[in-house]
């Protein structure tokens, strides 16, 4: 991928001074504006390429949209449940957390919520504070032999089952996306929800708050729990019905509860905060200082590799840019945006488009299939899209569009004749359009258009001509002739091998025709770019 050029960044909450000093020492200027209101926020982001934020600032479609340079959205933490992820994919900016920055510290937490619920501490120390001795009141039970439940098995659960496994806890945990054998190597025994609810005595959740995680803990996965159970929350809220969670903590269907967050921060309601079998927190989760460092400096050493071209870290919504940094990467998505650019001038006059289909060849194509599917669609939607187009927006609006796209991939040996060939095939109004192209000494090359096989691959650069007319001795001097009526120099011609019917014939000229129709006379159909 080309590095996306960062000049200018707006921090508009409390980070680590590290943050700004990295991006500052890497040429990037830096403002930082905090508390400011949504309308403040508004006014201020037009000027900026990148935003940092933390969880407070509520990056809405209304910001994102009056944010007319914005190439990046950083967010120094975990979760990014405060942007607005599907706008900013609309709009082609890429959304950045720093998925490991606050790990430690929120499994820490976690922990500790855990023996707080097992041995009252709180209580006891609040107790305490009031004058009171009251030693039976807080009588606590073992961590040791008890059944953790862990729903969420990725960075934080993992280290929440290790600690817990030094007190002697079983752990036992869900995730439907990190495989049974990969937990069951750090201790771990995953089994379906059904069969987890049941067996546990503590129970804590560490998912993203999305539909189907929403409510997970409710009155009737409460009701298949172990009566007494307790669970902790150091996620997001509302992964645990609040309501439900109070009706389980009244009958006694719940044992206990650690909450470090809310559905509302800060919640409204304290029905939970003041239960007297609750132990809660103001979203500390993150909260320490090595996590803050960790954050701040992650997200801007994230931001600067981007823009170096090194590597792509923690994006949410461009996962296809991970592998689109090596040189290779660069040439094989020049050769796709200049195919898709060639058959969109090719059927200029055949909209809309219904169907695109890429086929690309070869073992060295194997690590293309995202990104080559996104470069061709740029090439071909870009002059006709009305917004800023990118790998970031372009498959959402191929299919917001009604654009069928289809991707292949076939392994074979290369018989050195094309280094692998990717091969397009558009379908507009009813008519079929087919080019394939190559990357020939690191230039992208067309080999084929619409069944016009070329005598030698054409380069995909400069200004191209491209017209459709039958083979005869009198073509290219006719052609020529105007052209140079027109102050227009050909720089170059390829024919196709096969001279009957009509064919697609190339010409590099010096400049662009003003007015194609000026061909009319000469051939069926012309088309022109500049790449």
């Amino acid at each position: 991928m080309a590095p996306i050029s960062i000049r200018a960044v707006l921090i508009s909450e409390s980070v680590d001074p590290r943050c700004r000093a990295i991006l500052e020492e890497n040429g990037i200027r830096v403002t930082e504006k905090t508390s400011m209101k949504k309308d403040e926020l508004i006014a201020e982001i037009k000027d900026y390429d990148g935003l940092v934020v933390r969880s407070a600032t509520k990056v809405t479609a209304d910001v994102i949209n009056a944010a007319n340079n914005l190439k990046i959205i950083g967010r120094a933490g975990t979760g990014v449940d405060n942007v607005d992820v599907d706008a900013a994919t609309k709009k082609g900016i890429i959304v950045m957390n720093t998925p490991s920055g606050n790990t430690i510290s929120a499994a820490e937490l976690t922990c500790a919520l855990l023996m707080s619920l097992s041995r009252n501490v709180p209580q006891a120390a609040m107790s305490m504070k009031q004058g009171n001795w009251d030693r039976k009141k807080f009588m606590g039970a073992e961590l040791f032999g008890k059944v953790l439940g862990i729903v969420g098995l990725g960075r934080i659960g993992k280290e929440v089952a290790s600690r817990m496994q030094s007190f002697g806890m079983k752990t036992i945990g869900y995730d439907p996306i990190t495989p049974p054998e990969v937990s069951a190597s750090w201790g771990v025994e995953q089994m379906s929800l059904e069969q987890l609810w049941p067996q546990c005595d503590y129970i804590t959740v560490h998912t993203p708050l999305m539909p189907s995680t929403v409510g997970l803990l409710n009155d009737e996965t409460f009701a298949k729990c172990k009566k007494g159970v307790k669970v902790v929350n150091c996620a997001r809220g509302g992964i645990i019905d609040e309501a439900a969670l109070l009706r389980a903590l009244e009958s006694g269907q719940c044992g206990g509860a650690g909450l470090d967050v809310f559905v509302e921060e800060p919640p409204k309601d304290r029905s939970l905060v003041d239960h007297p079998n609750v132990i809660s927190c103001p979203h500390l989760g993150a909260s320490t200082k090595e996590a803050q460092a960790r954050c701040g400096e992650d997200i801007a050493l994230q931001i600067v590799d981007m823009v170096k071209g090194k590597k792509l870290v923690g994006a949410v919504n461009a996962q296809v840019l991970a592998s689109t940094f090596s040189q290779e990467s660069h040439q094989l998505i020049k050769l796709g945006e200049a195919v898709g650019a060639v058959l969109r001038s090719c059927s200029a006059s055949k909209k809309p488009f219904s169907r695109v289909q890429i086929a690309t060849k070869g073992d060295c194509m194997e690590s293309c299939t995202g990104y080559m599917t996104s470069a061709v669609l740029v090439g071909l939607l870009s002059q006709d899209s009305g917004c800023c187009l990118n790998f970031i927006n372009v498959l959402n609006l191929a299919k917001d569009t009604g654009i069928m796209v289809k991707h292949h991939l076939t392994h074979y040996v290369s018989d050195g004749a094309a280094e692998g060939v990717c091969k397009v095939e558009l379908v507009a109004d009813g008519c079929s359009f087919k080019a394939s192209g190559s990357v020939h000494g690191g230039i992208p090359v067309l080999l084929e258009l619409s069944d016009s096989v070329y005598r030698q691959p054409v380069a995909l650069t400069g200004n191209l001509l491209f017209f459709k007319a039958s083979a005869s001795p009198q073509l290219l001097s006719s052609v020529a002739g105007l052209l140079a009526a027109e102050g227009v120099q050909i720089q170059s011609f390829s024919a196709p091998a096969d001279g009957t019917g009509d064919l697609w014939f190339c010409v590099g000229v010096s400049s662009l025709l003003r007015d194609l129709s000026a061909l009319k006379p000469l051939v069926k159909d012309a088309a022109q770019l500049s790449i």
